[in-house]
């Protein structure tokens, strides 16, 4: 365990003071030092308080329950990691240079007044504020060449975090700005298609009518979840069904499988959705529940 840094904990609260929700990551790190860190991101002062006060913890920023769109500008990493042709031919050389051209492209000047992060490396984080009514998800390489965004299911490393005592740093201490209408179409999730029942084919020697109705029961938890709400959902059910894995009444390999289709078809991505049942099947196998035969 490190020992604890002021600064750190002060960066965790002026954050938290802005009403964004934050978490530990690991010391001198980019990773969750917590698990379930979509749930326990907070903005309450006394949690933030005692969490820092244990560690020298580096801030992760939860951009869902904030409701922002951080757009993450970064510089190559080696002298081989070289633009492809459709950038380098405009000249870009690195993410900041991407999104400069994206926004010429839209006829739109690049809206670079908002509130922005400068990281270790010499890239940037632009802060924008997430339009109502919609849920944008956490994109790599979408937009262009280092141009990565983070969203709902996503995080960033807050500014005051130090990776080998280089800091993240506020640039531009200005109010988040709305997120631009051109880079919110780019940015919009495609239509889910029309949703049918799922087929829960829970194997034979488990098919008691207790074992479908809870795994149909999680499974629809998942896909009659509110937009805001898909990945807390999603958490829950793992975890209900991850107490009947550790029971020996059900396969974690199904069980993921059932959980990660419901998640795709709600929208979410893969990655994350695997993130999120990892956690909630590891937090259900605490409290193992058997199923009588």
């Amino acid at each position: 365990m490190t020992r604890p840094n002021p600064t750190l904990k002060a960066a965790a609260l002026a954050l938290a003071e802005r009403g964004w929700h934050v978490f530990p990551l690991v010391p001198n790190g980019k990773k969750p030092a917590v698990s379930g860190w979509q749930e326990r991101a907070t903005t309450d002062a006394e949690r933030i308080a005692r969490c820092w006060d244990h560690g020298a913890y580096n801030i992760g920023l939860a951009t869902g329950p904030t409701r922002l769109v951080v757009v993450d500008l970064d510089k190559p990493k080696t002298d081989t990691d070289v633009p492809p042709a459709e950038w380098a031919e405009q000249g870009a050389t690195d993410g900041a240079d991407v999104f400069t051209l994206l926004a010429a492209a839209a006829e739109q000047p690049c809206p670079g007044d908002t509130f922005t992060v400068g990281t270790p490396t010499g890239g940037q984080h632009l802060y924008f504020l997430a339009p109502e009514g919609v849920d944008f998800r956490n994109t790599a390489g979408k937009l262009g060449w280092k141009v990565d965004t983070r969203a709902v299911g996503g995080y960033v490393v807050g500014p005051g975090s130090l990776i080998d005592g280089a800091p993240y740093a506020i640039l531009n201490d200005a109010p988040p700005a709305p997120l631009p209408k051109w880079l919110a179409e780019l940015l919009r999730p495609a239509p889910l298609p029309p949703q049918e029942p799922m087929s829960i084919p829970v194997a034979i020697d488990r098919r008691t009518a207790y074992l479908n109705a809870a795994v149909t029961g999680q499974v629809n938890a998942v896909l009659d979840s509110p937009p805001h709400g898909h990945n807390i959902a999603l958490y829950h059910s793992s975890v209900a069904l991850g107490q009947l894995v550790a029971g020996g009444a059900l396969s974690e390999y199904d069980v993921t499988d059932w959980l990660l289709t419901a998640a795709m078809r709600v929208g979410q991505g893969e990655g994350e959705a695997r993130r999120t049942i990892r956690s909630g099947l590891a937090k259900g196998r605490a409290r193992p529940r058997t199923v009588a035969a």
